[in-house]
């Protein structure tokens, strides 16, 4: 079996989440009358400490949910230049909810308070109404950055004083608070809406949820129905990510280990440039010298080994609940035969 660190989307559910989901009690999601479903989302809303929670079949759709459910055709979205809603969901903002995103050029993700203010741009009739800002948890892109908690209140600050609505992108917010010693609610805290997913780090087959309070949930509902996100007997997948949140949010924490000794034994191949230090999560960024990542990724897959190519010279390895500490040692062994 090769070993494959190109997500943490790869995860299959294990024996014991198959018998949840062979088990699982289901009725018309649509009609709001799943337990399972009911169940997941009163759960994921008691962790987050907020009013009420939404399944919808991925987290693209939860974060555009939220984006149309806080703006209005023609206002602006500010956000980190590399944040998933902007750079990776399919300019779902504009076509969806007909805004515009304002970019800011952030260090792996994260942005101060100072920033978010400078990105906003004076009342003009010339320019887009800034209603909302976006930001992610960890963020992907930022190699599994995680948000400080200071940060994120002077930003919530900011934004509040300035009267706009503040969306988490909380896929890996599981991660986040394991590794911060955060809790997940701290976090959710300081915004009005927080996604997070359930079929990355968790090992769910399907979905994420978006969070926030009474009224604003039931306004998304009404929208993850016109984004075409309503699902009927959805109790049989839900009943997995169930399980999960359930069984395997505090396990995140070998993942983070895994990626660590990763992350050491990759900086010590040649021509691989790393810092093992910016490793906080389950993400390892790196870049290769020798040779473009496109070819070190096809090779690397030769041997038995599956990482992604994201630029020329830019990979990302991820590791999850499929990867154990030995399987580490293998792609360490493999990796220094392919540089070598």
């Amino acid at each position: 079996m090769p070993i494959d660190l190109r997500s943490d989307t790869i995860t299959k559910p294990t024996p014991a989440m198959r018998a949840a989901i062979a088990a699982a009690e289901v009725g018309d999601d649509v009609l709001g009358d799943d337990p399972t479903v009911i169940a997941l989302e009163k759960k994921t809303a008691e962790i987050l400490s907020k009013e009420a929670a939404l399944y919808t079949p991925s987290g693209t759709m939860a974060n555009q949910i939220a984006i149309r459910c806080h703006t209005r055709a023609g206002d602006e979205v500010v956000t980190d230049a590399n944040a998933h809603c902007h750079y990776y969901e399919a300019g779902a903002p504009a076509a969806l909810s007909g805004v515009t995103m304002r970019l800011i050029e952030a260090r792996r993700g994260i942005f101060n308070a100072d920033e978010l203010a400078a990105a906003i741009r004076p009342a003009n009739v010339h320019f887009p109404q800034p209603s909302l800002v976006c930001l992610e948890n960890t963020h992907n892109r930022g190699g599994g950055s995680i948000w400080p908690l200071e940060t994120l209140a002077g930003v919530s600050a900011e934004a509040r004083r300035r009267g706009m609505k503040i969306h988490m992108d909380g896929a890996r917010l599981w991660n986040a608070a394991v590794a911060a010693g955060v809790s997940e609610a701290d976090y959710a805290g300081q915004v009005d809406s927080v996604s997070v997913c359930f079929s990355k780090g968790l090992g769910a087959p399907v979905g994420s949820a978006l969070a926030g309070t009474k009224d604003f949930i039931a306004q998304a509902r009404r929208v993850r129905k016109l984004f075409g996100g309503g699902m009927r007997q959805v109790g049989i997948i839900a009943a997995g990510a169930l399980y999960a949140l359930e069984h395997n949010r505090r396990r995140l924490a070998e993942d983070h280990a895994n990626a660590r000794k990763l992350a050491g034994g990759l900086a010590a191949l040649p021509g691989v440039k790393l810092d093992p230090q910016s490793v906080q999560t389950n993400i390892v960024f790196f870049d290769i010298t020798t040779m473009p990542a496109a070819d070190l990724a096809a090779r690397l897959d030769e041997a038995g080994v599956r990482i992604m190519a994201l630029g020329p010279h830019s990979c990302r390895a991820v590791t999850c609940l499929e990867v154990d500490e030995q399987d580490i040692e293998r792609a360490l062994a493999i990796a220094g035969q392919v540089l070598s």
